[in-house]
Formats: C-alpha cells, sequence, structure tokens
C-alpha cells in the first residue's frame, strides 16, 4: 500500500499533462485576444438566436416507454383505430343543474342544450357530444357532461377558440348551470415568465457582491451565465421541433444553466484574483486561473454531463431528451467559462479586486485612511472564517461527522414513504376549473370515471372474442362498470372501456391492473387473443414502474463513471468513495423534506403546495442526476485546493486548513447561488418545476454545507494521510491530469513580478 506521491517525488513534465497546459494556453489566448473572443461568442448567440426565432414551436411533453404494455397498446391503437389515436385537443365540460335540482328538467335541459351548441359552434371545433344521447347523465341526474373534440392538436388551439370555449362557460353559468371543464384544450393559467430567473440572477447577484466587493468582478459571472443559457435555451428552441425537445426540457436547461454558469465563472475569477495578488504578471495570472480552476471546472462539468446523460439509461424517450439538452447546455457552460471568462478579465484586469487590493498591483499610493484601515487589518492577522471552520472541525470531527450523518439521517427519514405518481386534474390547485370538474365527475360518475382502463383485444373474430371478455371483466373484483365491446372497421381489433372503483392515483387501480394483466393472460390464450391493458392510467403506472425499475442502474452508471473521474483527478479511492457516500446522504434528506412538504402537507402554506399529493414520478431519477453532479462539483472544487497544498508538502490537516483558506468562502457561494436560482423556480405554476426546485435547493444547501463543509473534512482529520491512498502501481498507469496545477508551478517565473505587502 502507498499513498499518492508528494510533488518532489512525480515528474514535472508539462508535456505530461496536456489538459492543464491546453487550458493554460487558451486561458492566456483570451485575454490576449479578447476581443475577438468575446466577438466570436456573441456571433454565436446572435446566430443560434436568429435560428430559435424561426423555428417552429416545441412539441409537448408526451409519454412514451417503449416495452410497456400500455405502449403495444397505443401503438396498436393508433393503428388499428386512427380515428380514435388521433391526436386532435379535447375538452370535458361537467354540467351541474342549479341548486341540487336535475339536468333532464325541461327548462334546465334547454340551458344545456343552448351550451353545447354554443360548444359545437366555436373556432376548430369538429364535433361536442349531446350528454342527453350519449349516456353522459348521472344516474341521479344531477350531473351531466359534454365532450368537446377539435381538429387540432392541444398546442394549435388558438387563443380565439380558447376564448370561445371560456365564454361559453360562462354563458352557462348566466343561465344558472354549474360549468367547469377539464382536458388539454382548456387552457391552463400560467404565471409571467421570468420571475423565477430573475429572483434567482438577483440574489446570486448581491451574494457575489458580497464574495467580491467588486462590481466589475461580481457581474462577470453573471454575463457568463447569460451568455451560456442563451446559447443553449436557444439551441434548444431552434431544435426543439426537428428533436422534440419540449419546453420541459428548456426549463431544465434553464435551471442547471443558471446555477452552473455563474459558479464555474466564479471559481475562475477568484482563482486569477488570487494569482494576481501572489505577483503573477496579468495574462500569466488569467492563463495560471483557467489551467487550475479550469482544470476543475472541466471535470466538474463532466460529472454533471454523465449524470445528466445517463437518463438515457431509463429508455423513457421525454427523460433522456430532457437530459441531454441540459447537459448540452453544462457542456457550453464549460466551454464559456474557459474562455469568455479570461477573455473578460482582459478588459478589466485590475478592476477585479478589491478597492482596497488594487494599488498592490497598480502601484498607486491608498488614501490616508484607507491606509489606516490596511495597516489595522494586517496587525490583526487573523485567519479567515474558513480556516477557523476546518480548525474547529479538525478538533472535534468525530462530533461533527456524527452530528452530520445522524442530522441527514433524521431529515431523510419521510423518504421511506416516498409515493410516486404523475400529475393530473385530480392533482390541481382546488380553485382551478380542471380541478372542480373532476371533483364534479368524480361525485357524480364514480372515483374511477376519471380514469377508464382501455382493454384492447386483438383477434380474428374480435367482436365475439370481446364480448366474452367483457362478461368475464363485469364479475372482476375492482370493476365498476364494463362499457360496451367497440369493434374497428376490419373486425380484427376491439376496444374495450373499463371503469375501476378506484381513482387513477387510487392504490385498489394499480393492483386491479396488475390483476387483470395476469388474469387475462389465460383467457388470452384459450381464445388465441391478443389482450392488452391500456389507457391512460395504466400508462401512468407504466411509467412509474419503469422509473423504479430504472433507478439503480441509473445509480451504479452513474456513479460508477463518476467514481472513475473522480479517481483520475484525486488519485485517491477514498476520496471518491466519500464522495459517494457524501451525495446518498444529500440526495436523501432532500428526497425526505419533499415527501414532507409536497406529499405529506408540511409547510405546505408557506411553500404554496395547493393540494398534498405523490411526488412526481419523474422528480426522484432527475433530482438524483441533477444533485450527483452539483455535488461531485463542490468535491472537486474544495477538495482539489486540499490536494494542491498536499502534493506540496503539507501534511493533511494543515492542507484541510489551506483548502479551506482559499477555497471555504467561495464554494459557500457558489452553494448559496445555486440555491437562490433553484428557490427562484419554487415561485413557478408548474407543479414539476416547483417540486424540482425546491428539492434541488434543498440538496445543495445539505451537500455543500453538511456533506462537503463538515462530514468530508471531518473524516479527512479521521483517516490522515490514509484518505489519499493508492495503489503504486495504479498511480504509475494512470494518466496524470495535474487539477490542482502542480506542474504549472514549475514554468519560468518571468512573468512574476513583486507584490508589496501592505
Amino acid at each position: 500500500m502507498a499513498l499518492v506521491r508528494r510533488a518532489a517525488d512525480r515528474p514535472h513534465s508539462p508535456e505530461l499533462n496536456p489538459l492543464a497546459t491546453l487550458l493554460y494556453r487558451i486561458g492566456r489566448f483570451a485575454f490576449r485576444r479578447r476581443g475577438l473572443t468575446v466577438l466570436l461568442w456573441f456571433l454565436v448567440l446572435g446566430g443560434v438566436g436568429a435560428a430559435a426565432s424561426t423555428a417552429p414551436p416545441p412539441p409537448a411533453d408526451t409519454f412514451s416507454m417503449p416495452g410497456t404494455e400500455s405502449q403495444k397498446a397505443v401503438d396498436l391503437l393508433n393503428e388499428k383505430f386512427p380515428a380514435a389515436g388521433a391526436d386532435g385537443a379535447s375538452a370535458r365540460v361537467a354540467i351541474r343543474a342549479p341548486g341540487g335540482g336535475k339536468v333532464t328538467d325541461p327548462g334546465v335541459r334547454k340551458s344545456v342544450a343552448a351550451l353545447v351548441a354554443d360548444l359545437a359552434k366555436a373556432p376548430q371545433v369538429a364535433a361536442a357530444t349531446d350528454p342527453f344521447t350519449s349516456d353522459a347523465v348521472s344516474e341521479d341526474a344531477t350531473t351531466a357532461y359534454t365532450v368537446v373534440t377539435y381538429e387540432v392538436s392541444a398546442l394549435e388551439v388558438s387563443d380565439k377558440a380558447h376564448d370561445a370555449l371560456l365564454e361559453a362557460a360562462d354563458d352557462g353559468r348566466a343561465r344558472g348551470l354549474t360549468v367547469e371543464m377539464g382536458g388539454d384544450a382548456v387552457p391552463v393559467e400560467q404565471a409571467a415568465g421570468g420571475t423565477a430567473e430573475s429572483i434567482g440572477v438577483a440574489v446570486a447577484a448581491l451574494i457575489l457582491l458580497v464574495t467580491f466587493g467588486s462590481l466589475v468582478a461580481a457581474g462577470m459571472p453573471l454575463l457568463t451565465a447569460v451568455m451560456g443559457v442563451g446559447i443553449g435555451v436557444s439551441a434548444i428552441g431552434a431544435l426543439g421541433s426537428t428533436l422534440g425537445l419540449s419546453s420541459t426540457s428548456t426549463t431544465l436547461a434553464l435551471m442547471i444553466g443558471l446555477a452552473v454558469g455563474i459558479d464555474y465563472a466564479l471559481f475562475i475569477v477568484s482563482r486569477y484574483r488570487t494569482e494576481l495578488l501572489e505577483g503573477l504578471d496579468r495574462e500569466e495570472a488569467a492563463g495560471r486561473a483557467v489551467g487550475t480552476a479550469g482544470s476543475a471546472v472541466v471535470f466538474a462539468g463532466l460529472t454533471v454531463i454523465v449524470a445528466l446523460a445517463g437518463l438515457a439509461v431509463v429508455d423513457v424517450p421525454m427523460l433522456t431528451k430532457m437530459g441531454l439538452a441540459a447537459a448540452g447546455t453544462v457542456l457550453i457552460a464549460v466551454l464559456v467559462a474557459v474562455t469568455f471568462v479570461p477573455a473578460l478579465l482582459g478588459f478589466a484586469p485590475v478592476r477585479v479586486l478589491r478597492r482596497a487590493d488594487r494599488h498592490l498591483i497598480t502601484g498607486k499610493p491608498l488614501s490616508e485612511r484607507r491606509q489606516r484601515k490596511a495597516a489595522r487589518a494586517a496587525a490583526r492577522q487573523r485567519p479567515n472564517l474558513g480556516s477557523r471552520w476546518a480548525g474547529f472541525v479538525l478538533r472535534r470531527p468525530l462530533v461533527v461527522l456524527l452530528v452530520g450523518v445522524v442530522g441527514l439521517g433524521v431529515v431523510a427519514v419521510p423518504a421511506t414513504r416516498l409515493e410516486l405518481g404523475l400529475p393530473g386534474e385530480g392533482t390541481m390547485a382546488p380553485d382551478t376549473t380542471q380541478r372542480k370538474a373532476y371533483d364534479m365527475l368524480s361525485e357524480s360518475f364514480g372515483p374511477g370515471f376519471n380514469g377508464p382502463l382501455l382493454v384492447t383485444v386483438a383477434a380474428d373474430e374480435a367482436r365475439g372474442v370481446g364480448k366474452d371478455l367483457a362478461a368475464e371483466l363485469s364479475g372482476e373484483p375492482g370493476v365498476a362498470e364494463v362499457g360496451p365491446v367497440v369493434p374497428n372497421t376490419a373486425g380484427d381489433t376491439a376496444i374495450i372501456s373499463v371503469v375501476p372503483e378506484g381513482g387513477p392515483t387510487d392504490d385498489r387501480t394499480r393492483r386491479l391492473v396488475e390483476k387483470l394483466r395476469d388474469d387475462l393472460s389465460g383467457f388470452a390464450r384459450t381464445h388465441d387473443a391478443e389482450i392488452l391493458v391500456g389507457g391512460q392510467t395504466a400508462m401512468f403506472l407504466d411509467f412509474s414502474r419503469t422509473l423504479d425499475d430504472a433507478l439503480l442502474p441509473y445509480l451504479a452508471l452513474v456513479v460508477g463513471l463518476a467514481f472513475l473521474l473522480l479517481v483520475l483527478v484525486f488519485r485517491s479511492f477514498t476520496v471518491p468513495l466519500k464522495a459517494a457516500l457524501g451525495f446518498l446522504l444529500s440526495v436523501s434528506a432532500a428526497l425526505g423534506a419533499v415527501v414532507a412538504i409536497f406529499q405529506w402537507g408540511w409547510f405546505a402554506d408557506i411553500v404554496g403546495v395547493d393540494q398534498p399529493g405523490p411526488i412526481m414520478s419523474t422528480m426522484p431519477i432527475i433530482m438524483i442526476g441533477v444533485v450527483f453532479g452539483l455535488a461531485m462539483d463542490y468535491e472537486v472544487f474544495l477538495v482539489t485546493r486540499m490536494r494542491e497544498a498536499f502534493v506540496h508538502g503539507e501534511p493533511t490537516p494543515q492542507a484541510v486548513v489551506t483548502g479551506f483558506r482559499h477555497g471555504g468562502r467561495v464554494v459557500a457561494a457558489a452553494a448559496l447561488i445555486m440555491t437562490s436560482v433553484f428557490s427562484g423556480f419554487i415561485m413557478e405554476d408548474n407543479v414539476f418545476v416547483r417540486m424540482i426546485g425546491l428539492g434541488l435547493a434543498l440538496a445543495v444547501l445539505f451537500d455543500a454545507f453538511v456533506v462537503r463543509m463538515a462530514i468530508v473534512p471531518a473524516l479527512f482529520a479521521l483517516l490522515g494521510d490514509r484518505a489519499w491512498w493508492l495503489p503504486r502501481w495504479l498511480d504509475r498507469a494512470l494518466p496524470d491530469m495535474d487539477v490542482e496545477g502542480e506542474k504549472l508551478s514549475h514554468r519560468p517565473p518571468a512573468a512574476r513580478r513583486e507584490v508589496p505587502i501592505p
């Protein structure tokens, strides 16, 4: 067993660290050719923006799950019933008689007929069913419904058609009817766009100003993030219709791109300031900053990209596209950080420093007041907050470790009761017309009315087989109603609507779907038929099951690939292992908090949760992918500073203090920035965006301040130099990535100058 070799034991040839050397040269080139670099990036932004402005609108979110029974049913339906499988929009209008009366009363019936006529003559409407001839009246005759079908898809329904639908409903209410509507043709009220991003960016600007003490330094990460996000989101918009990238893909890319774009620039600017104050020439300082902090940015970005692109293993096209779109935005953020940032530094090479430090570079004398202030600060010579915190953890590592682990474990307890589902009109806010229509139909027609199952029969004599199957289904426990057998024109396929006793998210409905699929397999063999249980409710259940089954393989792939990357970065087994285990703690705690708030309803009024319910099925796996990448960001940025001190000869405890002295403040600022960006999305109306925003914000707080800044240094204190253990044979075999920039420090010191001590 051998520890990683120290700086004196390792070769110093720059040719052995091509990444650091390449980034060093890129940083110097961008600094020197700053006008050209900035112009090129703005040309890219303008070109992609122009392409996005002329591109067709993006498609709506769709669920497609290859290999599942519900997807097979959808494919068969589209093939055999092309009219039923059309993508035209629809609205289901629930109607209730006034004062508890009956819709069959002559006066009420006349009002209902007038409402249906108004709906039928609205723009883009293909038909509106008559509830009295389509068996759409409840048994007590208090409620009826009409289905309005459109000639176009939901995305193509015009504002004029939406207005006509709403106006017809208002006219029905004016006649005394209770009228509520659901379906994809009903417009959903949206909050004003850009609010979440604006709040997050404003808070980030304040944090940057406090961290850097310079408006110029604070503005650079913001400008960099806007550049990266602008290009990434515009690219998604330009390719949206071609690649099927929906608006949800844009939201996730915007959320991640803003956070990492600010943070990556923050680390490079911070390192440039350090190099400048240590006496390097301005161009050389930019090169060293990109060669060191830029190397960490590249590897941190790679972990985020691996985590997001790994969503492809779930084999759900929607998630794959979301992950790849966000990964592409992160890649752009990395490229912008290592080129655009040094170019901006070239325009203001000294003004990125605090005003009190600029005289060290320019040689201009300070005012008498600032001289006294600098003298008092020099006399105190107190370690900064990061150094003091590291010293506290090193003195009490076991206590800090236990408090951190037990605390996160307690917060994670609600995650053991995690219930997954997909949002529907039953989970919308109680004051929305969609939710009111959902409740009206459930009360009058039964809970299962809003989530019927669609059983598809494929056989030579589909009608006859379907009648036998309908008779068997009628006696099945948990089935409330079985609809008529509807064959296609060719007679080789039939569909049967089955209304369960439970609602779409009821556990009874899930058990019924599983039981029907098991029981009907024998019926299918005896009748030489193919029977598929589908419909939206079954599809949502299959979607949740697919994500559950893919979770462990996804974790194994993402954690495994990131572990290999971190072994290359830190040349250690222990550090990547600690990083992965710490991530599991932080993400479990964040999921526990999300369950407590969104599922159990704790603090629901504070967060704005209108209707507690199951956690969206896609939320845990997306949060795992994003948080893992961000957690590795903090690990790379903080621990590379520690390793840099270690390979230069400092013992591990002192290296921990050095790492926190240089990187603690910046990592804390980065975490607060990410938290502010993600927290801004809690104000969105979209429940998924709100949920993922809160989950990511909490996960960042837990991971940065509890795991990376408390548990990790405590483990370093307990393990000592053993934390850097790596077999000597593997140390020789691995390529030397030199993320800490140790070899760059052996370059000729011609560009170094003396910096006076205040």
